[in-house]
């Protein structure tokens, strides 16, 4: 017989997870009308644009979130359209995950990467400016993981990931070979326009990254590596100038270090190259200029204090450019010589991220601001400032939000560095109120003053259970040059991380911040960095949630999937030459005397940082103290948590963790998320 207490309990679940979902689905905001992990999770935004030749239409593509009480799946883009006129886009394409958008040249028509219900693989298809039925124009018996149109509209390059390599084995089981016959990423190319022609496959060996139609469509540029291994897409991919059908190679560029984005002019005499600066270059974020005919590039504007986020040629001898440059983003354009560099918006409220112009000059940007995430910007041709279009989350408009600032510090050497403080809602000045510090990945990574709030970062939803929030770009962050970039190299947890904890001295020193009731939080590189304020730095932090993170620099070396990127940009320095310095900057050497409650989170099957590196750590703390640790793993997620239930998840757990110890009982926290928990969102 069922128990009366117990139907009822699972009636009144029922009837909570329906609420919870129908706020999920509305505009309902909390009772203080602050931000909510639950609304953290439906937030959506802008993630491409493209724009017509003619400067007409523009074509992008908005997130859709699973609802994180129903499905734990990874977000959907869906594609819109519009005239540059149009007050409201159109949706276009919503029964399938839109990627790669891109215009047709000469036919009027949008392309994009999508798998409908039908499909095994992802394929290419298009659909027509005035909407209807998107219609599948390529497929292959694998995913199309990427492609671009030759300006006649017919011929298409794209890449395919070759299948894993069946294994013959007469056992009734199949162990894996790690690291051997991994599939590699093949070329092709063919044309569309003639039916069932079939692809040529360009003969070049390696796993090919890029490929970009010369304006004459005689040649292609190819970027490849030796191999499909991570380290090698990393730090050993090369350009080569060929034949369209990769059978002969006309030119190499003779570049080392990290590769991005690689655009022909429209002339087809020279290749412009985001990319590193030489191979000890942490980021590719300089800009490259070289001929057609390969050799040794040229390296434009080295002394520039930022980072060259995006390019395109606007004629033969002039690059467009987005850059990052501390914590803002600048639009502009630079002679192909180096000679002259132009702004045209210079760093302003909202942080730009992404561009796209015609030849009439109309721009649309993708861009964000402290208080909302990334939405579409117009710049009309003739303009001087960029106009939003696009309203992703309108009930984001009724929420409160804490004040955002940029802040400035020195480090101990006399370094000037930057951050972004979030400020409590209702902030009374004279009272010292709980910090949560926040502590980017890379180190090749910065904070922008754009939004900065997401399941793993507390930002605005710490801000209203009345927290500050600290954002610092220590040294080694990106967007202050190649120098900067550098200058933690050799020195892992040393100068970066004190640069940190003179920041966090800097705020309890004006009255901000509560010195006994600091607490930090951050996933790889600041999962690194959580783990070493929670043991090296232990009397200076009151909690700490550290994701993904490195607690043993020897283990991590052998088990990370980019061991050579590790010593070329951030060791410089091989483990085996020195054992005890590596141990010596790892978190589990401290970890005996570690008394800062610790929440440990990690992808279960993370590749880049080995969910054994959580292990390490929680066993040092459990074992050698009394020290609250806790150790949660998600199944199926790797290096971040990409599905929506496990972020949801993760929001909630960090959350409580810095609510029970920095403001709380400090009694430790059950293990599950309940009901009650839920309740809250309400």
């Amino acid at each position: 017989m069922k128990n009366p207490r117990s139907s009822l309990s699972n009636a009144l679940r029922l009837l909570l997870t329906a609420f919870i979902f129908c706020l999920f689905n509305s505009s309902a905001i909390s009772q203080d009308n602050t931000l909510t992990p639950l609304q953290v999770a439906k937030l959506q935004h802008v993630d491409d644009a493209i724009i017509s030749a003619d400067g007409r239409t523009i074509a992008y593509t908005v997130t859709q979130p699973a609802n994180p009480l129903e499905e734990n799946k990874p977000v959907s883009s869906h594609l819109f359209v519009r005239s540059i006129t149009d007050s409201t886009g159109t949706p276009f394409v919503t029964s399938m995950d839109v990627s790669q958008i891109a215009f047709r040249p000469k036919y009027n028509k949008i392309t994009f990467l999508g798998k409908n219900e039908d499909d095994k693989a992802n394929a290419l298809y298009q659909i027509g400016l005035k909407g209807g039925e998107a219609q599948k124009l390529l497929s292959y018996a694998r995913s199309i993981s990427g492609y671009e149109w030759a300006k006649d509209g017919k011929h298409i390059a794209f890449m395919v990931t070759d299948p894993k390599p069946e294994i013959d084995n007469e056992l009734p089981y199949k162990p894996e070979i790690y690291e051997e016959n991994l599939p590699q990423r093949r070329g092709y190319v063919t044309n569309v326009a003639k039916k069932n022609h079939k692809p040529h496959e360009l003969q070049m060996k390696g796993s090919i990254y890029n490929i970009k139609w010369a304006p004459d469509m005689k040649s292609l540029a190819v970027a490849i590596a030796p191999s499909p291994r991570i380290d090698d897409y990393y730090m050993k991919q090369k350009v080569m100038i060929t034949d369209h059908h990769g059978e002969k190679i006309f030119a190499e560029v003779n570049h080392q270090g990290k590769l991005g984005q690689i655009e022909w002019s429209p002339d087809g005499e020279h290749l412009a190259m985001i990319a590193g600066a030489d191979i000890h270059d942490p980021i590719a974020g300089r800009l490259l200029i070289v001929p057609e005919t390969g050799g040794e590039p040229t390296l434009l504007n080295p002394d520039y204090e930022g980072m060259f986020e995006q390019i395109q040629w606007a004629d033969s001898t002039t690059i467009q450019y987005l850059t990052s440059k501390g914590v803002w983003s600048t639009f502009g354009s630079i002679d192909i010589d180096g000679t002259e560099m132009r702004t045209s918006i210079a760093p302003g409220d909202a942080v730009l991220q992404h561009f796209a112009q015609a030849p009439n000059g109309n721009t649309v940007f993708l861009a964000e601001k402290p208080t909302h995430p990334q939405e579409l910007y117009v710049l009309s041709s003739g303009e001087s400032q960029a106009r939003r279009i696009t309203n992703s989350n309108p009930w984001l408009d009724d929420v409160r939000l804490g004040e955002q600032k940029v802040v400035t510090w020195k480090a101990e050497d006399g370094l000037e560095l930057q951050g972004l403080l979030i400020y409590p809602l209702d902030y009374d000045k004279g009272d010292p109120y709980p910090l949560i510090t926040v502590v980017h990945g890379g180190p090749e990574s910065h904070y922008d003053n754009g939004w900065l709030t997401d399941y793993s970062d507390p930002g605005q939803v710490a801000a209203g259970e009345g927290y500050f929030v600290f954002y610092p770009n220590y040294r080694g962050s990106t967007g202050r040059g190649i120098e900067f970039a550098k200058s933690s190299q050799g020195d892992m947890a040393g100068a970066e991380f004190d640069d940190i904890v003179q920041g966090v001295d800097e705020l309890v020193a004006e009255g901000i911040a509560d010195s006994a009731r600091v607490g930090v939080t951050g996933g790889s590189y600041g999962g690194y960095a959580t783990g070493w304020f929670s043991t090296r730095y232990t009397d200076r932090f009151a909690a700490g949630v550290m994701f993904v993170g490195i607690s043993n620099n020897i283990s991590k070396w052998g088990t990370s999937d980019i061991p050579e990127e590790l010593f070329l940009v951030h060791a410089r320095e091989r483990i085996w030459e020195d054992y005890q310095g590596f141990l010596e900057r790892s978190p589990i050497y401290y970890a005996g005397q570690a008394k800062t409650p610790l929440l440990i989170m990690a992808g279960k099957e993370d590749t880049r940082v080995d969910p054994g590196q959580s292990y390490e750590l929680y066993r040092h703390i459990k074992t050698r103290t009394d020290t609250p640790v806790r150790l949660v793993l998600y199944p199926g997620e790797g290096h971040g948590n990409r599905n929506a239930t496990a972020q949801y998840d993760y929001n909630l757990r960090m959350m409580r963790w810095f609510n029970t110890y920095l403001k709380g009982s400090k009694t430790r926290p059950d293990t599950e998320i309940d009901q009650d928990t839920i309740q809250i969102e309400n």
